[in-house]
């Protein structure tokens, strides 16, 4: 009788993964406690960790969003969208150095005042990128991913990952962008304010004063420009008939073609929008950290999966709400538990979210799309 008991006890343990979500448990409340004890102890330092979280969440949502809507309307787990992120940075580089891009408000307009110029000099080096990666994307899926629309998953997914390797060390020959690691020359100054009980300071080389909170135009520019593309994302999703194309072609590929929807076009056009949106985040990305490399989309490209997993993959709001955690996880890693655990401990959150929530936090069960 103990026996069987006892047998059954360990059944229903091991079929309802008591141990891993214990164990993972334990290391949530490790980390909490950690974090909630640096807090305590100084609070500017923890809410400085907050604001470089954001900046770098706000890039990882721009590049989960793609992840997502090309998973949302094939089913697809496009792994190489990380390396046109890499593609992003590195046309906004040549664009800077080669061709002076962010310099033609000055040149056309002389009287126009610097910081007008410098914003729409920046925003007019990033819609190139976007541009780029769009079409690339375009490219990638006509000639990679479209012959095995019918195929089965697995066949699609090895492809993507194949299509990946072939950018990365396409990238690294030397008549292209070369294996080197690339110092990214910025398209602006670097402006730092210390934000403090006696307001916000610029600095000029100076050390910050005690007691402030350090913030940079780098920063803003990232966080407001990523904010921008969401938000130009959700109107195209649920205000435009391109959107509503995604969304029926999304939930049912034969109905919308009886529909008289151009399901392929849809579809070119929903990895045209992910990709501009990584090709943005590539620029931004390049602009905060300053130097590129061909094997730059690796790591980013897998922690906005992680973070589209997390958020609910197919959902948006989830992906974005996915890559804010993911951002703060990393940077609050780096700073309070251990800087070369941080990936490890950014991507433990893929498996505390596969035991827990499979299917993310905004994420819900469907049913197979045809």
């Amino acid at each position: 009788m103990n026996t069987s008991t006892n047998s059954t006890f360990f059944q229903t343990v091991i079929q309802k993964r008591w141990l891993g979500k214990a164990f993972l448990l334990l290391l949530t409340a490790l980390a909490v406690w950690r974090i909630a004890t640096a807090l305590m102890a100084d609070p500017l330092l923890f809410l400085q960790q907050v604001v470089n979280g954001l900046q770098l969440g706000f890039v990882y949502a721009l590049i989960a969003l793609g992840y997502t809507m090309v998973y949302g309307i094939v089913r697809l787990i496009n792994f190489a969208h990380g390396d046109v992120f890499m593609v992003g940075s590195f046309v906004s580089f040549y664009s800077i150095t080669r061709f002076q891009l962010h310099l033609w408000p000055t040149s056309v307009f002389p009287a126009m005042s610097e910081n007008l110029s410098n914003v729409i000099g920046v925003l007019t080096v990033i819609v190139v990128a976007m541009i780029a990666c769009a079409l690339l994307a375009i490219v990638i899926e006509r000639v990679a991913y479209k012959p095995l629309r019918n195929a089965p998953r697995i066949s699609a997914l090895i492809t993507a990952i194949g299509v990946s390797f072939f950018l990365e060390y396409f990238a690294a020959l030397d008549f292209v962008f070369s294996a080197n690691f690339i110092t990214y020359k910025r398209p602006i100054e670097v402006v730092t304010w210390a934000i403090g009980a006696n307001g916000i300071t610029q600095l000029s080389g100076d050390a910050p004063p005690e007691g402030t909170i350090l913030l940079s135009n780098i920063a803003l520019i990232i966080i407001v420009t990523s904010i921008l593309l969401v938000v130009a994302l959700q109107f195209i999703v649920h205000k435009t008939r391109i959107g509503k194309a995604m969304r029926t072609v999304a939930y049912d590929k034969q109905t919308a073609r009886l529909m008289g929807i151009n399901a392929d076009a849809v579809i070119s056009t929903t990895f045209a929008i992910g990709a501009a949106l990584a090709g943005a985040a590539g620029v931004l990305y390049a602009i905060a950290f300053s130097q590129i490399f061909f094997v730059m989309g690796i790591l980013p490209g897998l922690k906005a999966f992680v973070a589209a997993v997390l958020g609910g993959i197919g959902s948006l709001p989830g992906a974005l709400l996915g890559a804010l955690i993911m951002g703060q996880a990393e940077v609050l890693s780096a700073a309070y538990i251990s800087t070369p655990l941080r990936d490890a401990i950014a991507f433990s959150i893929l498996i505390v979210v596969l035991l827990v929530r499979p299917t993310g936090l905004f994420g819900e069960p469907e049913r197979e799309k045809a």
